[in-house]
C-alpha cells in the first residue's frame, strides 16, 4: 500500500463532498499549521466540521499537535482526514517524522477516551505531566496537565488511511 499525498487525501475529501484546506505560516524557525475540513453550502460560507492546530520545529521530532476539534452533524471521516493531511503535510513539507500531542486531563473519563483514541492512531505514552516544577514548562506549552504522547508520523497515517479507504 502506497502512502497518500496531500492532492490525493484532498480528492478523497472532495469526493466525500467536504473541502480540506492547511493554513501554513512561518515565522523563522517556526511553522504553524492549521488543518481544517468544512462543508460547502451555496451561497454562504462553508460549515466548518473540524481543525488541527499545531506547530513545527525544524527537526525530526518538531511536531507539536495542540488542538483537534470535530463538531457539527455528519463529521463520519472528518478526523481521519485531519490526521491524514496533518501527517502527508508533515512528511511531505517538513523534516517532522513524529509528532508530540498531550491527552489532557480535564476529566479522567474524557481523558481516558482521549488516550484511547490517541492509541489507536499510533500514538504511544511517553510521560505524564502534572504539577511538579518539572512539569511548568510543559504546562505552558501545552495549556494543562496530562499524558505527553508521541507517534510516528508515516504510521500514523497508515493507519488512518486504511480507515479512509476502506
Amino acid at each position: 500500500m502506497s502512502i497518500p499525498g496531500l492532492p490525493e487525501i484532498e480528492q478523497w475529501a472532495a469526493a466525500r463532498g467536504l473541502l480540506l484546506r492547511l493554513q501554513v505560516r512561518q515565522f523563522l524557525l517556526v511553522t504553524t499549521l492549521r488543518v481544517v475540513v468544512a462543508r460547502p453550502r451555496d451561497g454562504q460560507p462553508p460549515v466548518l466540521l473540524g481543525e488541527l492546530k499545531g506547530w513545527a520545529l525544524p527537526v525530526p521530532d518538531g511536531l507539536q499537535l495542540d488542538t483537534m476539534r470535530v463538531q457539527g452533524a455528519e463529521t463520519q471521516g472528518v478526523g481521519d482526514l485531519i490526521w491524514a493531511a496533518t501527517m502527508a503535510w508533515a512528511l511531505e513539507a517538513s523534516p517532522c517524522h513524529s509528532a508530540r500531542l498531550l491527552a489532557i486531563r480535564d476529566q479522567e473519563q474524557q481523558h481516558r477516551r482521549l488516550v484511547r483514541y490517541f492509541q489507536r492512531l499510533g500514538f504511544e505514552p511517553t510521560r505524564e505531566v502534572g504539577a511538579a516544577a518539572v512539569d511548568l514548562p510543559l504546562r505552558l506549552v501545552w495549556g494543562g496537565a496530562g499524558l505527553l504522547m508521541r507517534g510516528d508520523c508515516k504510521a500514523v497515517l497508515e493507519r488512518v488511511c486504511k480507515r479512509l479507504r476502506g
